[in-house]
């Protein structure tokens, strides 16, 4: 599904990736998991086409380095970034209209609400009621409904209670369960290894490790290399 190499990424003239290496089968789930200011965010915009880089991009067996952000959207890829990219003043209705459509492509609202519920109930009310938990749901139904091939998800634990963590979780898990390849950046390495198949670990800009997520002890030797975590909590 996706093979970066070489991957470089810049903010200006600061250079925030030097070199990332990293592959996601078709069906796979793969973590990105560090300490803050590693570079996992910066990865997967520049993935998405939201970040200046160079390097190797290829999705689906095409380079699509060149390619514009919103020519990659139409490629079946989707980001939720870290911000949610909600409109707060519009409705949960009208937030999921604008992801309605993809080059002629719709995805289908009422199977969105069985899949989030609680959407369905706050489906009038404006998106800065949500909780933090709702808001994170719906960032990621408006992405379905481009009916993505590719999803990545920047850090959608951030900010919630462990309560509100288990529910976006447990709606990630039933979207793994139909196939859909994921990339998913995430600081706790317990989180992440109760979905993803494989953990890469960035460090300064560059992929430093990869273990399977069912290897345990390789999990827990990547956890005490990630300097600054504890088993699976933030440092």
């Amino acid at each position: 599904m996706l093979e970066v190499r070489g991957l470089k990424a810049w903010y200006g003239h600061t250079q925030a990736l030097f070199g990332v290496d990293l592959s996601v089968a078709d069906g796979e789930t793969v973590a990105l998991v560090g300490t803050n200011g590693a570079g996992k965010s910066t990865t997967v915009g520049a993935i998405a086409g939201s970040v200046r880089s160079d390097g190797v991009v290829e999705y689906r067996g095409a380079d699509i380095g060149s390619e514009r952000s919103y020519r990659r959207a139409r490629m079946g890829m989707r980001l939720v970034p870290e911000n949610r990219g909600l409109f707060w003043h519009m409705t949960v209705e009208e937030n999921l209209d604008l992801g309605r459509a993809v080059d002629g492509q719709s995805g289908d609202v009422d199977e969105i609400y069985e899949t989030f519920p609680l959407l369905r109930e706050r489906r009038r009310n404006q998106a800065s009621d949500l909780s933090g938990g709702e808001q994170q749901m719906l960032a990621i139904a408006r992405a379905l409904l481009g009916r993505p091939v590719f999803l990545m998800l920047d850090e959608p634990s951030l900010g919630l209670a462990p309560r509100l963590v288990d529910q976006v979780y447990e709606r990630l898990a039933r979207l793994k369960a139909t196939g859909l390849t994921m990339l998913l950046v995430e600081q706790s390495i317990h989180r992440a290894q109760t979905l993803a198949d494989r953990l890469c670990l960035i460090r300064t800009g560059e992929v430093v490790a990869t273990v399977s997520a069912s290897d345990d002890r390789a999990v827990d030797r990547l956890t005490a290399q990630a300097l600054g975590y504890g088993t699976g909590e933030q440092g």
